[in-house]
């Protein structure tokens, strides 16, 4: 079974940085492909960004430009760089790890962006 963790969650005041990352229980490399989602208060669960394992990258379009996903096969961790947060980027992340059709998903990491 795959266990995702996410860390690195926390407050930062708008303008500000964090980075989230998602520790996999087992190879990444088999993974089809990895991400990451966001849920806010409220609202559907939404797709922030995408790296598959022949490395293609696809963001939302809100967050092109200011955040920046990678992985570390070695570490069998995904990391999502978070810069210029604003308030509305304030959600939980969820990692999510896709292999033959299944979904994996972490518990989630929030996010807070004051303004």
């Amino acid at each position: 079974q795959v266990q995702l963790v996410e860390s690195g969650g926390g407050l930062v005041q708008a303008g500000g940085s964090l980075r989230v990352s998602c520790a996999a229980s087992g190879s990444i490399v088999s993974f089809n492909a990895m991400g990451w989602y966001r849920q806010a208060p409220g609202k559907e669960r939404e797709l922030v960004a995408t790296i598959t394992s022949g490395g293609m990258i696809n963001y939302q379009n809100s967050v092109k430009g200011r955040f920046t996903i990678s992985r570390d096969n070695a570490k069998n961790t995904v990391y999502l760089q978070m810069n210029s947060l604003k308030p509305e980027d304030t959600a939980v992340y969820f990692c999510n790890a896709v292999t033959y059709g299944v979904n994996f998903w972490g518990k989630g990491t929030l996010v807070t962006v004051s303004s």
